[in-house]
């Protein structure tokens, strides 16, 4: 019995079945867990200002970042938001990344989408990606930012210091929202 050795194209076309396959997989598992809550709305006006980073999800964009990490926001007259973060890298010098920010879904939508690239690309939808403010107090001095796949998430607050119990209360309602607190890595702030 003569068997032939598969061709090349054969091998890609099942190579990338068999990807195709692991994607599905993979989305599915994230659609199966419950939809992460947002805040029930935004006032956009009092979200404006600096919010210094008290902890974080690892993560590549502030792989420079050694601590001192702050993001600026900043309404613009076409109801855009200019968004300015910073931090002091491991070699002492600044970073500075900026970017644009849209809400989503209305005036008090707590949802935006975000672009640190070009405007240029701004056409392509992968350069965007989802801010959701998942958790917010009453002050708008402490907040929670996330985006639906639970992969990314900041605490952010007013002031360079948050007490622990306020700390830890809004971690215990993270959690219960599905997302991996033991995850967070504290962000040093002088």
């Amino acid at each position: 019995m003569n068997r032939k050795t598969p061709s090349p194209l054969l091998k890609g076309a099942v190579a990338a079945g068999v990807a195709l396959l692991g994607m599905k997989a993979y989305v599915a598992a994230k659609a199966a867990r419950s939809t992460l809550a947002t805040i029930d709305k935004l006032d956009v006006a009092r979200y404006m200002g600096t919010w210094y980073e008290i902890a974080r999800f690892p993560n590549r964009f502030e792989r420079k970042c050694a601590g001192d990490t702050t993001a600026t926001y900043t309404a613009l007259p076409d109801g855009s938001v200019k968004v300015e973060n910073r931090c002091r890298r491991h070699d002492g010098g600044s970073e500075l990344a900026q970017a644009i920010a849209h809400q989503v879904g209305g005036p008090d939508s707590p949802k935006l989408r975000v672009r640190f690239a070009p405007a240029a690309l701004s056409f392509i939808p992968l350069v965007w990606g989802d801010y959701w403010i998942v958790d917010l107090d009453p002050a708008y001095s402490l907040a929670a930012v996330s985006e639906p796949g639970r992969d990314y998430l900041w605490i952010l607050s007013r002031t360079p210091r948050v007490e622990q119990d306020r700390y830890e209360a809004l971690l215990a309602r993270l959690a219960a929202q599905g997302l991996e607190v033991d995850r967070l890595q504290l962000t040093p702030q002088a």
